[in-house]
């Protein structure tokens, strides 16, 4: 566990001359817990930092999963330098392709460009926006297959603090990607209250 921005910057930038020093160059969009850090918006420890995409030369996005083995290596060496945590069960690194699925599923219109840029070297990172944050976390707080992990999701939430026009944005993507009808009233509708909001404000836009 990383307890914080500096532990998280530290790894990152190990990890970016590591990659620079042995010749190599990765371009990674990420998105989670990692990213509001990154942003200052929390200020939570994070497990582990989720990459949604590599990006090739040519801007040309890609599913993350699988990491190349190059990449892999770099960072399990940063990660056995700094006493790094990995979860052999979930087969997850401190920097890993987990939700590499939302390139299928489908990142919010515009995603690509509102993310902000942080070079460390051989390391290019493209940071999700808050809005996209917004729809992402939004989109995992309503995951019920997530269990209790879907407290921290509600409480990263919370503590972005969306607006009502900003969550309603969120609420009309998870809407489209979800395909059901009555997503607010049965998966959404507890999240939307413990976020101060009225359900009702909702289901009549």
């Amino acid at each position: 566990m990383m307890e914080g921005k500096k532990e998280l910057t530290d790894a990152l930038e190990m990890l970016g001359e590591l990659l620079e020093h042995r010749g190599l160059h990765y371009d990674l969009a990420i998105v989670g817990g990692a990213a509001l850090l990154l942003h200052d918006i929390i200020f939570r420890p994070t497990l582990d930092m989720d990459v949604v995409a590599l990006i090739s030369e040519e801007n040309r996005w890609h599913k993350a999963r699988p990491f190349p083995e190059d990449l892999v290596t770099a960072i399990r060496d940063v990660a056995e330098t700094l006493d790094l945590p990995r979860y052999p069960r979930d087969d997850k690194d401190w920097l890993n392709p987990g939700p590499s699925m939302l390139m299928q599923l489908g990142l919010p219109k515009g995603f690509e460009e509102r993310t902000t840029e942080k070079r460390f070297k051989g390391l290019t990172l493209r940071i999700a926006s808050r809005a996209d944050l917004i729809c992402l976390k939004l989109w995992a707080a309503t995951d019920m297959a997530r269990g209790n992990r879907r407290n921290v999701d509600i409480a990263d939430l919370k503590t972005i603090g969306p607006t009502k026009n900003e969550l309603a944005v969120a609420i009309a993507w998870c809407m489209q990607k979800d395909g059901r009808e009555d997503f607010i009233t049965a998966d959404a509708a507890a999240v939307i209250n413990r976020l101060g909001f009225d359900v009702a404000d909702f289901d009549e836009e």
